[in-house]
């Protein structure tokens, strides 16, 4: 009650200093909206603008990554309405679309889908959220575009983009949270010199233990990241070519629970026993080439992923897991032709793993995976159409090991498509409608686990006669945008074929908890949607609410976030100060719903809880040129104890972390241009 009183006085005070400031005049939160509907996005035939989509798609940019407190890039973007994370302690986070995560989420990173092993619960995205400028979020299924796995949607993160000829530039950027003393920096340099372009990014961050005001210093839950990435290519007018390589090392702590009532482990920043090692490698060759009017794409990946698991001795590697993947995609996108725009091409993957440690949960195997689609779009007077449809085949061989893994293969097919329109009856009001088939074949931990999965707590076992996924979605949404108020409302309707999720069974195998892999007919609905109001130039004040649902059989599905509501005012106090410009403060407040509907047996109800942030921001200015940029942000002010209902552990009884502040530190170093370029 207290903190109810407090805020609305605070809301008050703020909205009084709003009205009697409203001389003041801000452009960028104010015309953000009036922008969206030109933005351009990934989608059937190529980029698109976003006011010609069906499908629910959300936007992030860079300015709005930056002003979030986060350990990685899928914490960054989850409170994204529709968009949740299953968590694993503060380092690993997986994503979740409207009630799907794991292989039901592709994740594209340099252009190619992201492939680790991102079946596990503990497995995070193997992504350095510092090389990310902005991010596409389509909400859906996107098979048509992205084959198998592509059920939920699709997450896209994009680099910076290329300088203009003659442009070069570096800059350094740091941070430290108070939580779990993670500290962290990355150092970058880019440029264009008449047409070769290049990008260089290192990042690193270190983490102790987080604590929350039950269990105070969580044991296990340290971490360290360090990634370095970058690119050389060139621009022509035929087009461009790049080569982009990449490396990601993720040392996370294990957390083992409670023993003897209390926790324990280590709490620092060392990390010691139980510990992992996940490495991941790419290296991708994107090309562009005009031809006529259209273009051809064509992008070949390589990447490794390998997960090591060190449980008694530094020495001995407990679980050592590799996989290696090919990916390929190659597609012409026309220009113009009387007013169509078309897309057809090819894309997929081949993978081959290896168990190299005394430790197994899945075996090793080979995957071959191919799609042919073709996809077409057109406007009619107010009325914008696209469609098209696509055929998968993904042939799958599991490898024999004595005792543990039986030999087999297995072949999937998938046939998927999609038709939707935008209706806009006027310039500020678009009407959105869509219907989507979507495929995905079970993956080799659905159709082989046999062992103890230790990230997780958990022995699992799998169904090798698992059959595929179809989901059949349909979507409606709207949105209105005016000078003042900007409007979205998203509902959808998913039918699964074969869902696959894993239960408990009631037994108990070394020591662990049985859970097996299982299937039914699965129905998922919600809505999301999201209000932005601006009384005066420089205020904001915004509100969003989603909301999911999933049964199957009469029983509710695991993993279904709670719903959410979070509210913001945000006040841009200048942006043409002379010392310090680009100011603003907010407040926000996070309301997330008990969850009472949840899989007997598996999980529990979780309670509901309000959360409390605030940030504050400003670049620092000298003589028009911007020196730094310093950012506070204050998450869970009020240090509540609280169970998010997609935390993993939850179930061995640790609570979410509790008060953070954090402080970001951005300092260009060089903006330089060569003007006779």
């Amino acid at each position: 009650m207290r903190l109810g009183r407090f805020t609305s006085s605070l809301i008050l005070c703020v909205l009084s200093w709003a009205v009697s400031m409203s001389a003041q005049d801000s452009t960028d939160v104010f015309s953000r909206h009036l922008r969206l509907n030109e933005s351009v996005v990934t989608w059937l035939t190529g980029e698109s603008r976003l006011g010609e989509t069906s499908s629910a798609v959300s936007l992030l940019d860079f300015k709005e990554l930056r002003a979030v407190s986060s350990s990685n890039i899928i914490d960054a973007i989850s409170r994204e309405p529709g968009v949740s994370q299953v968590t694993t302690g503060s380092g690993i986070s997986k994503p979740v679309i409207r009630g799907l995560g794991y292989n039901r989420v592709v994740v594209i990173s340099d252009g190619i889908r992201q492939e680790g092993q991102q079946w596990g619960d503990e497995h995070g995205i193997e992504v350095d959220g510092n090389g990310v400028h902005n991010v596409e979020i389509i909400k859906g299924p996107a098979s048509l575009m992205y084959g198998s796995d592509a059920l939920a949607g699709v997450i896209i993160f994009h680099p910076e983009p290329n300088l203009p000829p003659g442009y070069f530039s570096a800059g350094l950027s740091s941070e430290y949270q108070s939580n779990s003393g993670l500290a962290g920096y990355s150092v970058y340099h880019s440029g264009n010199s008449s047409g070769l372009v290049w990008d260089l990014r290192f990042s690193d961050k270190y983490a102790h233990s987080f604590r929350n005001a039950s269990e105070g210093l969580v044991p296990g839950s340290q971490f360290r990241e360090r990634a370095l990435g970058g690119k050389v290519g060139t621009n022509r007018k035929w087009g461009f070519s790049r080569l982009i390589l990449g490396y990601y090392h993720l040392t996370p702590g294990m957390i083992d629970g409670f023993e003897d009532g209390e926790l324990a482990g280590p709490t620092g920043y060392a990390l010691e026993l139980p510990f992992q090692q996940v490495r991941h490698y790419k290296a991708a060759l994107d090309n562009s080439i005009r031809v006529g009017e259209g273009r051809i794409k064509a992008i070949l990946g390589i990447q490794q992923n390998r997960r090591q698991e060190y449980e008694e001795s530094t020495d001995d590697v407990e679980l050592d897991f590799k996989l290696n993947t090919l990916n390929y995609d190659v597609k012409y996108i026309s220009g113009d032709v009387s007013g169509w725009r078309l897309s057809t091409g090819i894309g997929g993957m081949i993978q081959e793993s290896a168990n190299l440690g005394e430790e197994t949960l899945i075996p090793a195997y080979t995957l071959f995976d191919a799609g042919l689609f073709a996809t077409a779009s057109k406007g009619f007077g107010k009325v914008h159409f696209s469609g098209g449809l696509r055929g998968d085949v993904r042939n799958l061989h599991s490898n024999y090991l004595e005792g543990k893994f039986e030999d087999f293969s297995r072949g999937f097919q998938g046939l998927t498509g999609s038709l939707g329109a935008v209706y806009s009856p006027f310039g500020n009001m678009n009407v959105r409608a869509n219907l989507a088939r979507g495929f995905r074949a079970p993956n080799l931990s659905e159709l082989a686990s046999n062992g103890v999965h230790e990230g997780t707590l958990r022995y699992e076992i799998g169904d090798s006669s698992l059959n595929p996924e179809f989901s059949l979605q349909g979507d409606l949404g709207a949105d209105l945008t005016t000078r003042h108020f900007f409007l979205t409302v998203a509902l959808f309707r998913n039918s699964i074929e074969n869902y696959i999720y894993a239960g408990r069974v009631g037994k108990v195998i070394d020591g662990m908890d049985v859970y097996a892999y299982t299937s039914g007919k699965a129905l998922l609905w919600g809505v999301e949607a999201s209000v932005d109001y601006h009384p005066v130039h420089s205020l904001h004040l915004g509100v969003s609410y989603s909301y999911t649902r999933g049964t199957s059989g009469g029983e509710d599905l695991p993993l279904i976030p709670a719903p959410r509501i979070a509210g913001e005012v945000k006040w841009e106090i200048t942006h043409d100060g002379k010392l310090l410009n680009n100011n603003y403060i907010s407040l926000r407040i996070d309301r997330r719903f008990r969850q009472d509907h949840f899989l007997p047996g598996t999980e529990t109800m979780t309670e509901g809880c309000v959360l409390v942030g605030a940030s504050a921001a400003t670049d620092i200015v000298n003589r028009g040129k911007r020196l730094a940029t310093v950012s506070l942000i204050a998450d869970n002010l009020t240090d509540e104890v609280y169970f998010d209902h997609l935390s993993r552990l939850k179930y061995v009884g640790i609570h979410n972390p509790g008060r953070n502040i954090t402080l970001k530190l951005e300092i260009p170093l060089l903006n330089m241009n060569r003007k006779d370029e």
